[in-house]
């Protein structure tokens, strides 16, 4: 079992690249893999969860080959798309790791088929509710069921392993998000391209439109009016090729070291800053972070920029309402950031952190009090009070990457050594963390 042992440093300084973007890298698999013709996709990342998603499609006959390794943790990838109609049935089971994203994305493209498979993952993804995805796909004509085990009297939840099968033509619907969801939102959407009539969503506040911006690309039949987003059957068309910008959710990790530590000034290159994801942004901005924007370019779907953060003193701020599904998978990293801030941060409206690969409000809460934070936890509310120090200590990953990162960034502004334990889960997002934060915090051996 992988640990990372983390020792105070002084601030950071120079230029880096994050991992490409994991929910871009995922979409690009899933919507290539049903259009027609060749997509190649460069700068793809190679962590754990998108290679479950090449790993499924080539489980239903699509052909992904490697162009090039770029780095250890991202390359270059062909992807032989076959259509709408082209996928075949499994000869087994889809393995789908510890990835949620794939799983709950897939489905949308497996209900409108006309097999039936099996779509299982370890020991993490199997405790994670898929109910909110199955229900309006059932509406639709699909057939979802767990195959792990039977609802309890009175909860309908249901958990991986799960069985589908699907129908063509679905059935359009019109369906309104009781909570702000990209991964909901995505399934719905890929649904619709195999359903009769017009299949229309509303959201109650905007989500990451990823798959939006992906399908608009591959020159699908998508319209978004404010928070309603409409879909029809489209024939997707391969466009040649597809740049993934750098990851904003892994960039935060660093974005928040460099804030926190001293006389620190660290540039972010070819970040990706599509709106819906730059909460971080706002929120760090809010908290009184010196956050410069520059460079701005459009390489397709997604705005690319460089971002420079340079060291600042952080105050409290209350973090609720709409910017929360913009920030979701940072919210950890600013609990960090808010330890080291001056006064009371509050973070209201966060039940999705406990669904995750881990309850991550319970996880980040349990770890930061071990280092001495005052923290306080009231239903899906978190209160921290800005205390300026931590202790090391021996915190651990609950099997959650960016609950690992967040502590290791942690322990770079604690007092004594900090062991973070568990952290092969990193892979799954950001191979190659450790490096980079030992080639910017050099530790002693």
């Amino acid at each position: 079992m992988a640990k990372i042992t983390i020792k105070p440093v002084k601030g950071i300084q120079g230029a880096i690249e994050v991992p490409p973007d994991k929910s871009i890298s995922q979409r690009a698999v899933m919507l290539s893999s049903i259009a027609e013709g060749t997509t190649e996709v460069s700068n793809f990342l190679k962590g754990d969860d998108c290679v479950r998603a090449i790993e499924a499609f080539r489980g239903m006959g699509i052909e992904i080959n490697q162009k090039s390794e770029v780095a250890s943790h991202k390359s270059e990838i062909i992807i032989k798309g076959k259509g709408l109609r082209g996928l075949k049935k499994p000869k087994k089971e889809l393995y789908l790791g510890n990835s949620g994203t794939t799983m709950r994305i897939i489905l949308g493209i497996l209900a409108g088929q006309d097999f039936e498979c099996v779509l299982t993952g370890d020991e993490s993804l199997s405790k994670r509710p898929m109910e909110r995805i199955a229900q309006p796909l059932r509406l639709m004509g699909a057939e979802i069921s767990s195959g792990s085990r039977e609802p309890s009297s009175g909860n309908r939840e249901i958990y991986p392993p799960l069985r589908i099968k699907g129908k063509y033509p679905l059935k359009a619907i019109k369906y309104k998000l009781p909570v702000a969801s990209a991964q909901v939102k995505s399934a719905i959407l890929l649904a619709g391209l195999y359903a009769d009539g017009i299949t229309e969503i509303e959201e109650p506040s905007k989500s990451r439109d990823h798959t939006e911006r992906m399908l608009r690309e591959f020159e699908a039949n998508i319209k978004v009016n404010g928070p309603k987003i409409s879909i029809q059957r489209s024939v997707l068309k391969a466009k040649g090729g597809i740049f993934i910008p750098g990851d904003i959710s892994s960039a935060a990790f660093f974005m928040v070291t460099a804030l926190i530590l001293k006389n620190s000034k660290i540039t972010i290159k070819n970040l990706g800053v599509n709106p819906t994801r730059t909460g971080i942004i706002d929120i760090l901005k809010n908290m009184g972070a010196r956050i410069e924007i520059s460079g701005a370019k459009d390489t397709g779907p997604e705005p690319l920029a460089d971002i420079t953060v340079y060291s600042s003193d952080l105050k409290g701020v209350d973090i609720e309402g709409d910017i929360i599904p913009k920030a979701i998978d940072e919210l950890p990293i600013l609990m960090v950031a808010a330890v080291f801030a001056k006064g009371a941060t509050v973070i209201k409206g966060a039940a999705e952190l406990r669904v995750k690969e881990t309850d991550r409000i319970s996880s980040m809460a349990a770890n930061l009090r071990k280092m001495g934070a005052d923290i306080k936890v009231e239903g899906d509310t978190v209160i921290i009070n800005g205390t300026d120090a931590l202790r090391g200590a021996e915190v651990d990953s609950f099997s959650d990457h960016r609950t690992a990162m967040s502590m290791a960034v942690a322990g770079l502004r604690a007092t004594g050594e900090t062991i973070v334990s568990n952290t092969d889960c990193i892979n799954k997002s950001f191979p190659g963390f450790e490096e980079i934060l030992r080639r910017f915090a050099p530790q002693d051996k």
